[in-house]
């Protein structure tokens, strides 16, 4: 049975904020791939990959390159791999390697910035769990300095301060910081995101439009913002255009399950019942015990 980690035993095992690792998993860099219960859920393979990318962050390596060298991790490392395995990984800032029993799953080149072993990795994680827990209402242990490297400003504060107070339901405070971490980093596409998603709330599609495309510009590869930005587009009957925007989603993020249900249902209207057929049946696959989940079968059984 795989063991699955919740993203407070994921701050713990690794001391960085609950905040942070939100944020990695919005913006697409790195994060969970367990879905169950409507919670996601960290594997072994997933506390490497978080692991690996704050290494590389801490090396002064910039987050669109930290996160294609995660991809690479991603092709190296089995996705069954248990934690005692006799595995190594390596970097070069821009390519990860993996080594197992003194053979490379791909050449090592230039200088190691980061490297452990998932033995001893696997140890800290069982002994970091085994401690007692911190009593959620006492301030939280961990200090998580923010630097430039790993993605810390004022405004990046404030893009903490402001999901807090959405989590709290404070919608008005929560767009006030957004709006404030945007005038002093333009180009946070995260916040872009976030705020995005509040004012689409409020009935301001278009507005929600603009932030999402803002958002695209600085990070194209932020699976969210191109996802919020296809609802959008079919709130304004641009269905063509989202089918397009959904379509790139799912290509970049295949596991990303939403999107392939979302695109399932707008081929289906476009009349595309063999391509329906195919994202919602892989939408199945990724999350078949969801309250859509029956609405894509009975989807299937009549197509």
């Amino acid at each position: 049975m795989i063991e699955l980690y919740s993203i407070r035993d994921v701050a713990r095992i690794l001391a960085v904020q609950e905040a942070r690792l939100r944020y990695w998993m919005q913006v697409g860099f790195v994060g969970p791939t367990v879905r169950k219960g409507g919670r996601f859920y960290y594997t072994f393979c997933d506390l490497v990959s978080v692991k690996a990318g704050m290494d590389l962050l801490a090396a002064d390596i910039p987050l669109q390159r930290a996160r294609k060298a995660l991809d690479s991790l991603k092709k190296v490392l089995p996705a069954d791999t248990n934690p005692m395995t006799k595995l190594r990984l390596c970097s070069d800032g821009t390519t990860i390697v993996a080594l197992a029993d003194d053979i490379a799953f791909e050449p090592i080149t230039g200088q190691v910035v980061m490297a452990f072993s998932l033995p001893s990795f696997s140890q800290h994680v069982a002994e970091v769990l085994a401690m007692p827990r911190v009593d959620p209402s006492t301030p939280n242990p961990v200090e998580d300095t923010p630097t430039e490297a790993n993605g810390g400003t004022v405004a990046y504060r404030h893009f903490c301060e402001a999901c807090a107070a959405e989590d709290r339901g404070e919608l008005e405070l929560a767009e006030h910081l957004f709006r404030q971490a945007i005038d002093l980093e333009p180009n946070m596409s995260a916040a872009l995101t976030n705020l995005g998603n509040l004012v689409y709330r409020q009935g301001e599609v278009e507005e929600a439009r603009r932030l999402y495309e803002r958002a695209l510009e600085h990070d194209p590869l932020q699976p969210e913002a191109r996802y919020n930005l296809a609802n959008t587009l079919e709130d304004l009957g641009e269905i063509e255009l989202a089918v397009a925007e959904l379509r790139k989603v799912c290509a970049a993020a295949p596991d990303f399950a939403d999107a392939h249900y979302n695109l399932g249902l707008m081929l289906a209207q476009l009349g595309g019942t063999a391509q329906a057929r195919k994202y919602l049946e892989r939408y199945l696959e990724l999350d078949g015990k969801s309250d859509w989940a029956d609405h894509a079968r009975q989807f299937l059984a009549q197509a």
